[in-house]
């Protein structure tokens, strides 16, 4: 791929809040081997589409990523292949059929700077207002884990913001776990919908194209679709 295909990607790479949750809210990860099935499709569709997954938590009925794709046009594609094969995992599995998800999984562009980390709290503190643990760090099936204890689990990547908590690893650490314990449950519902978290300047950067926020291109002239017919898209 030409330098300038992939500089021209990185710069209209985009944060997104992905989520979504079982049919009628049913339990669809039901024993460890379920989460650790969901994990290696992370892992492995991740790659696969130049993604990089900074926050995510799976619980029982439903889980939440935070991720930055490259390419923001393809990331249904990538949600897509993800929820599909973990319901043809289920089904086989489970003797189950039908839909397995409730509809189309939900996204929200989040600003980087902004608020890349009050939604990854957002996300690690599904366990604990679930009433499962205490602490984000003691349940399994999340990136806490990775940055409270410094967990390698084959799917996090370190958020470009954590470097913000402290000079070294271990005042990073517990800088962290201490604002995981620091939290506004107003602010955090700006996270339970749809609509773009940011200010206005990242907003008006942002456009819907069918039914999903992408970053706005700049006059789509004879380079953009040069750059189509080069970078394959």
């Amino acid at each position: 791929m030409p330098t300038w295909c992939r500089k021209h990607q990185l710069q209209n790479s985009l944060i997104y809040h992905v989520y979504n949750r079982g049919n009628n809210k049913n339990f669809i990860f039901n024993e460890p081997g379920d989460f650790r099935h969901f994990k290696d499709l992370l892992r492995s569709y991740a790659f696969d589409f130049s993604t990089r997954i900074y926050h995510w938590v799976i619980m029982s009925s439903h889980y939440h990523l935070l991720l930055e794709i490259t390419d923001p046009e393809k990331l249904s594609k990538l949600m897509a292949g993800i929820n599909l094969s973990y319901t043809y995992y289920h089904h086989k599995k489970y003797g189950s059929a039908g839909f397995l998800w409730q509809g189309r999984f939900k996204t929200q562009p989040v600003q980087k700077e902004k608020y890349l980390c009050a939604c990854g709290r957002y996300i690690e503190r599904n366990p604990v207002r679930a009433g499962i643990v205490t602490t984000p760090a003691e349940y399994e099936f999340s990136s806490a884990r990775f940055y409270c204890l410094g967990e390698t689990d084959g799917i996090t990547t370190e958020s470009p913001e954590f470097r913000q908590f402290g000079n070294d690893i271990a005042a990073r650490k517990q800088a962290y776990v201490n604002f995981l314990r620091d939290f506004d449950q107003e602010a955090e519902k700006r996270f339970t919908g749809t609509g773009p978290v940011g200010d206005k300047e990242f907003t008006q950067k942002l456009i819907i194209n069918n039914g999903r926020f992408i970053p706005r291109r700049r006059g789509r002239h004879s380079k953009y679709f040069l750059h189509k017919r080069l970078c394959g898209r």
